[in-house]
């Protein structure tokens, strides 16, 4: 294998940016602590000419490589039993894990958003029933709270006739 077949195998591996940086040291440094003008740095565009968007793809591609093997070590709150049961009943059929831990840190996401609107919705309300200077201010999550968190995700719930006063 020649040194130009070399150069493009270390670009690959993600050494492009060393390449770039570290020149050939017998031919910079004279001995003297002088760098030689005349030695050539190697650019991007003579190691491997690609594109500026296939640079995003093989930049995005090294992402969500990096980001699955992150997946892979972690553990969602929503145990695996539980994700691969109601993706099962929704028709998901996908044998890798990583996925399925992928889709019950969507679902982690999504209802500690809609908690976190609840709360902010809770607090709202305690603050414009400004109780009395005495008592202790507790925070009770009722479902009216919930329910104007989930009406911002487009989920519309309502308490059933019977439990109206």
């Amino acid at each position: 294998m020649d040194a130009e077949e070399d150069n493009f195998e270390d670009f690959d591996k993600g050494k492009g940016a060393d390449l770039l940086q570290n020149t050939n040291d017998s031919s910079d440094d004279d001995g003297r602590g002088e760098i030689n003008e005349t030695a050539t740095v190697p650019t991007v565009t003579s190691i491997l000419p690609i594109s500026r968007r296939e640079e995003d793809l093989v930049r995005k591609d090294r992402s969500l490589a990096e980001f699955l093997l992150l997946v892979e070590d972690f553990e969602p709150i929503i145990p695996d039993a539980v994700a691969e049961y109601y993706l099962s009943r929704s028709g998901f059929a996908c044998e890798d894990v990583r996925v399925k831990r992928l889709m019950a840190l969507a679902a982690q996401k999504f209802i500690s958003d809609i908690a976190t609107d609840a709360f902010q919705y809770c607090k709202i309300r305690a603050q414009s029933k400004k109780a009395g200077v005495g008592k202790r201010n507790r925070t009770i999550l009722t479902l009216e709270d919930l329910s104007s968190a989930l009406s911002e995700y487009g989920i519309n719930i309502k308490k059933p006739d019977y439990y109206r006063a």
